[in-house]
């Protein structure tokens, strides 16, 4: 052995693959929990919008504003229910246009406008930092009512 050549030295034998394992977990383990983080994001984003769709969709085919917000609060239930959607979390608002039409109404245009908040994985509940790490969802669904709506 010449004492130059540093492959040769004692004290460095088997660190590569200890290496390799450390450098390969510090690297994977965020990637995972990023992967995990934009699939919840990403479902309950789809849920949010399906709800909007939904209830816009059920309001407009409503027979009167009674039973419009019925059906708008079992959709809800069931949106929020199917996508894991945090129930605290959730508002939603129902706009008509024109402006000044009341809610709903025969010929205007129903706008549900839905929002949610998705919690990140594995965030402990101290110091508030479960409501730092938050991510804020909306989504917007617009359906036209029949101009013979309410009238049966």
């Amino acid at each position: 052995m010449h004492p130059s050549n540093p492959s040769n030295d004692p004290d460095d034998a088997g660190s590569a693959a200890l290496e390799f394992i450390l450098v390969g977990l510090l690297l994977l383990v965020p990637i995972v929990y990023l992967i995990v983080s934009l699939g919840l994001i990403q479902g309950q984003s789809l849920g949010v919008e399906a709800g909007a769709r939904h209830i816009a969709r059920a309001v407009s085919q409503a027979p009167d504003a009674a039973s419009a917000r019925d059906r708008a609060d079992r959709v809800l239930s069931t949106v929020v229910e199917e996508y894991g959607i945090d129930p605290a979390t959730v508002d939603f608002a129902l706009t008509c246009r024109p402006a000044g039409a009341t809610c709903p109404e025969a010929g205007a245009t129903i706008v549900v406008t839905l929002r949610a908040q998705v919690a990140l994985p594995l965030v402990p509940p101290v110091l508030g930092l479960e409501q730092l790490a938050r991510i804020p969802i909306q989504a917007s669904a617009a359906q036209k009512t029949s101009r013979f709506w309410g009238s049966e």
